[in-house]
C-alpha cells in the first residue's frame, strides 16, 4: 500500500525541528530511521500531514560513557549499539536487545529513540529501559526535561511525549549484571515475550533487582513481586531465580493472538525471566 499524501521538511537543528513541530501542530510527525512510522503510514494507520526529517542531526547520535553513566543519542542506530564493546561490558542488557532486534536492514537504519518513542507493546527497548532505570531526555517549546522510564511508557503506542517534544537522548547508570532474553516472532522478530533484568550483587547475593517484561501486556511492565522475591538469593543458585519468577505475569491482562495464546505467553514469561536472570548472574 501507499501512504496518504504529506509534505516534507528537513530540520537542520533540534531547535528548528521543535519550531516546525510547533508550526504544524499535532498532524506533524518526526522521521528518524522510519522503521516504525513508515509501515504504519503504508497501512494508513498513521496519516501525518507533514514529515519532519531529523535523521541527519549528528548531535543526536552517539554513545558516551562518563562517571559510571551512559548517555546515548536518540538517533543512535541499533547496529551501533550492537557493536559497542562498552555496552557489552557495562550495560549488556541493552547490548543483548540490540543484537536480537530485527534484521540487518532494520538494525542499520532504525534508532533507539524512534523505537522508544513509538512504544510498541512488543518492542524490546521499553523493558530494557525499565530494567536499567533509564531517564529519557526531552526537548520542546518549554525547554528541556528528563522523564524516568517508569513514567515514559504510558500505554500502547503511547508515551509521555507531548506533541511538540523531541526525544534527544537516553541515560542510565552502569549495569554490568544485566541481561535481556526473548522469544521472538519468526516473521517480525518482535518479542512474543521479552524479559530484561538488572541485578546488584553484594557478598555473593542479590541485593537489589529490576525485572521488566515486554510483549505480554498492552505495555511493558515491571515485575515487582519477582523483584522482591529475588532479594537475598545467592548468585550461584539458579533454582532460586526460577522460583522467584513463578506467576510473575499474574494480575496482567495478557495478550493473545494467532501465534501465541495468553496462557502460552504467561508460561514463557517465567521461562525467559529465569533465563535472563541466569545470564545476568553468569556475568558476575
Amino acid at each position: 500500500m501507499m501512504p496518504a499524501s504529506f509534505e516534507y521538511a528537513r530540520a537542520a537543528s533540534v531547535a528548528e525541528a521543535i519550531a516546525l513541530l510547533h508550526k504544524h501542530g499535532a498532524d506533524a510527525k518526526l522521521l528518524a530511521g522510519g522503521h516504525s512510522l513508515v509501515p504504519m503510514m503504508k497501512l494508513r494507520l498513521a496519516r501525518p500531514s507533514v514529515l519532519i526529517d531529523i535523521g541527519r542531526l549528528r548531535e543526536l547520535a552517539g554513545i558516551k560513557h562518563e562517571g559510571g553513566r551512559f548517555t546515548i543519542g536518540a538517533l543512535t542506530t541499533h547496529a551501533a549499539l550492537a557493536a559497542s564493546k562498552e555496552l557489552e561490558k557495562r550495560a549488556p542488557a541493552l547490548w543483548d536487545a540490540a543484537n536480537q532486534l530485527g534484521d540487518p536492514q532494520v538494525r542499520n537504519r532504525g534508532t533507539i529513540g524512534g523505537a522508544c518513542a513509538h512504544a510498541d507493546p512488543s518492542a524490546d527497548y521499553p523493558a530494557v529501559m525499565l530494567a536499567l532505570d533509564a531517564r529519557l531526555h526531552v526537548e520542546g517549546q518549554k525547554g528541556k526535561r528528563e522523564i524516568p522510564a517508569d513514567k515514559f511508557f504510558v500505554g500502547t503506542f503511547e508515551t509521555a511525549l507531548g506533541d511538540g517534544d523531541i526525544l534527544t537522548a537516553i541515560s542510565f547508570a552502569d549495569a554490568p549484571n544485566s541481561a535481556y532474553a526473548k522469544f521472538h516472532s519468526p516473521a517480525s522478530h518482535y518479542a512474543v515475550v521479552g524479559v530484561a533484568v538488572s541485578l546488584t550483587l553484594k557478598s555473593g547475593a542479590i541485593a537489589a533487582s529490576r525485572l521488566a517484561v515486554t510483549g505480554v501486556g498492552d505495555i511493558a511492565f515491571r515485575a515487582t513481586a519477582a523483584e522482591k522475591a529475588l532479594i537475598g538469593g545467592k548468585a550461584d543458585d539458579a533454582e532460586a531465580g526460577r522460583r522467584a519468577c513463578s506467576g510473575m505475569a499474574s494480575g496482567v491482562e495478557v495478550r493473545g493472538d494467532t501465534f501465541a495464546s495468553g496462557d502460552y505467553r504467561k508460561a514463557m514469561t517465567e521461562v525467559f525471566a529465569a533465563r535472563a536472570i541466569r545470564i545476568a548472574l553468569k556475568r558476575a
